[in-house]
């Protein structure tokens, strides 16, 4: 349970699977919007009505504030990711520096991260989808076929169906193929933010700042760590490390401009929407920034670029999600926790076929059949797991590896990572007992599967 992979090991190993290799085909451009594809999706376009009513005109500090907070997490996947260039992300971090348990554990979170989150966002695909169908038809997909047993008299999801569906089709066709469709997703719906950012800053009045902070300091913080969630995603590049062409210089550069490009847009749309808004009058909208569109213009028309926008957007979110749960998968396949068959690659594109149809098939039956509810949520706390092993790991190797380059090194080391871990413990103990509840069930499932089947078959097992 204690035995680690040498970090040499594990670097050796990049690129093969089962039957082939992963092909080098990503540049610095497509690692980047991969990040900002994971991340700018559906929560900058509800997550205003959750947060304004907490901060007020202040929730653009509070945009800063959770940005600040991912940062410290972000040097430190920076720094691993040049070092360890793997598809494993912060699974393969925790293998080098905690032992095969805690790896397996930080492995089995980001299962829960990656695929439950896929399967929530998919079926918030739906809802936009019958939103513009609604505004240009005048008609929606009946609750029977757009909402899960339980909900609304749902019976299957199938927009959600839909929605995986297309994202395995690209996956399997090659990285290099789906990364240059998530380019493009990403360029729209940069351009839709800005859009509504222009339009909004119209009607932006100074009174509407006035007071800026009505809830206070404390306001500002809660809306901080409303908002966090939102950053998550920008560890995406990290599970591309076995398909960049030069991982070493490109992955670093990545996670962090994607972090700095986000937060920016984030801020942008807060300044523009509050501004445009008095922050009484959001309510708690779900669909905040359409809200904040048909306050300013009568013309449906922008109301209906901004479906559009937000289809795109989440489009772009399952596709990019959906990689990276394979590729942790992949590693974990590699490695001998999980079966072999995820580790295969497909000689003619490239890609673990297999493992993508696998997780695509499951996550499309989770997200049409099953009410999510708090198991959604407890992707939050799987992820701020998983970020507080990358700070720890950062700390372990400085001492004990201290040699072996580095293409990027957190600064203020060993402040930064620990700020970064208290970060990480603070928001997890922020999450509701039902979350916790939840998390430590999945642990307890996670646990059972790797006594009954990891532990055994670990490449490492013959070595130990």
């Amino acid at each position: 349970m204690l035995r680690r992979k040498p970090v040499a090991d594990l670097v050796a190993e990049g690129g093969h699977g089962e039957g082939g290799n992963l092909r080098r085909s990503l540049g610095l451009t497509q690692l980047t919007t991969l990040s900002i594809g994971a991340t700018l999706g559906s929560g900058i376009f509800v997550v205003l009505g959750e947060a304004v009513p907490v901060a007020g005109p202040a929730v653009v500090l509070s945009f800063v504030l959770a940005g600040i907070t991912a940062l410290f997490s972000a040097l430190s996947y920076a720094e691993l990711a040049g070092m360890i260039p793997l598809s494993g992300s912060s699974y393969s971090y925790a293998y080098a520096t905690l032992g095969e348990l805690v790896a397996w554990v930080c492995g089995w979170c980001l299962v829960l991260e990656y695929g439950v989150s896929v399967a929530s966002v998919a079926v918030g695909w739906g809802q936009y989808l019958n939103e513009l169908l609604r505004l240009v038809f005048g008609f929606a997909i009946p609750d029977a076929l757009s909402q899960p047993p339980g909900v609304d008299g749902g019976v299957v999801n199938v927009p959600a169906i839909v929605v995986v569906l297309l994202a395995m089709l690209l996956l399997i066709s090659g990285a290099k193929e789906s990364a240059r469709a998530n380019t493009i997703m990403v360029v729209v719906k940069i351009a839709t933010l800005v859009l509504f950012c222009a339009i909004a800053f119209t009607a932006v009045q100074a009174k509407n700042f006035s007071p800026f902070l009505p809830l206070g300091l404390a306001g500002m913080s809660a809306g901080g760590a409303k908002l966090f969630f939102s950053y998550i995603g920008f560890d995406a590049a990290s599970t591309a490390g076995e398909e960049a062409r030069d991982p070493q210089r490109d992955l670093p550069r990545a996670i962090l401009l994607s972090l700095a490009i986000v937060t920016v847009l984030y801020c942008l749309v807060a300044f523009a929407a509050v501004g445009a808004l008095p922050w009484q009058q959001f309510g708690d909208q779900q669909a905040a920034l359409s809200h904040v569109l048909s306050s300013v213009v009568d013309n449906k028309i922008w109301s209906i670029l901004l479906a559009i926008g937000a289809i795109v957007a989440i489009s772009s979110v399952v596709l990019t999600v959906l990689y990276g749960q394979t590729r942790i998968l992949f590693a974990m396949s590699r490695d001998g926790l999980v079966p072999k068959a995820l580790s295969k690659v497909d000689a003619k594109t490239g890609t673990p076929k297999v493992n993508t149809m696998i997780v695509s098939g499951f996550v499309a039956a989770l997200a049409a059949f099953i009410p999510l509810g708090k198991l959604a949520d407890a992707t939050s706390i799987g992820t701020l797991f998983a970020f507080g092993l990358v700070n720890v790991a950062v700390l372990l190797l400085r001492r004990r590896k201290p040699d072996l380059p580095r293409t990027f090194r957190v600064p203020f080391s060993p402040v930064t990572p620990i700020i970064g871990v208290a970060c990480c413990a603070y928001m997890m103990l922020s999450l509701d007992g039902a979350t916790w509840i939840v998390f430590g069930g999945w642990m307890l499932l996670g646990l059972a599967l790797y006594f009954g089947y990891g532990v055994h078959r670990s490449r490492l097992a013959g070595k130990s």
